[in-house]
């Protein structure tokens, strides 16, 4: 991936919130990513979607279409990829507990890296917080150099600004080879 200029996107700042500044918050935005090769994975991935519309907290705002795309990693299947946005009365760890509880749900095995599995949640943003725990990277630290999943996002959430680069995802996505990523028909 081409290096953005520095002229390109305005500078950086740090915004990292206590816990106590994002609990007080009535709703953050949340952005996710979904992925699925094992299985039927639209069904999977439609399902998966109910899921998180019906766990507590979380609200289902908007979703993308779906896309199949080129997987990395070891060879295994094309997956299917898309967003969503959510409303959100949890705070970020709580999210990621939800999304790993969902994904075993649906069978989610991890057995090695960038493996095929049947569903994969991406916290990718949760409005602009940055965060870096041992457990859990906000922004997700990979997604500007994803296709798969910049594609997605800049459907359903063209000007976010991811809180790093301090670029909106529109722009964000002109810096991917996008060749591998085909909007699924009938979406």
């Amino acid at each position: 991936m081409p290096a953005l200029k520095s002229s390109d996107c305005p500078k950086p700042t740090l915004r990292v919130f206590p816990k106590a500044d994002v609990a007080s918050e009535k709703l953050a935005k949340s952005a996710l990513a979904l992925g699925s090769n094992i299985g039927d994975s639209r069904t999977i991935l439609e399902a998966a979607i109910e899921t998180l519309a019906q766990t507590s907290g979380i609200f289902l705002e908007t979703r993308s279409s779906w896309y199949r795309t080129k997987a990395v990693g070891p060879p295994q299947p094309d997956y299917l990829n898309g967003c969503v946005i959510l409303q959100v009365e949890i705070l970020p760890q709580q999210l990621l507990e939800a999304l790993l509880e969902i994904e075993q749900q649906f069978g989610r095995v991890r057995q090695e890296p960038w493996g095929p599995r049947t569903l994969d949640l991406d916290l990718l943003l949760y409005d602009d917080l940055i965060l870096d725990t041992p457990n859990l990277q906000i922004p997700h630290p990979r997604m500007l150099e994803r296709a798969f999943v910049l594609v997605p996002l800049a459907e359903i959430a063209p000007d976010w600004v991811e809180p790093v680069s301090r670029c909106v995802i529109k722009e964000l996505l002109k810096e991917v080879d996008c060749s591998d990523v085909h909007l699924l028909m009938g979406n």
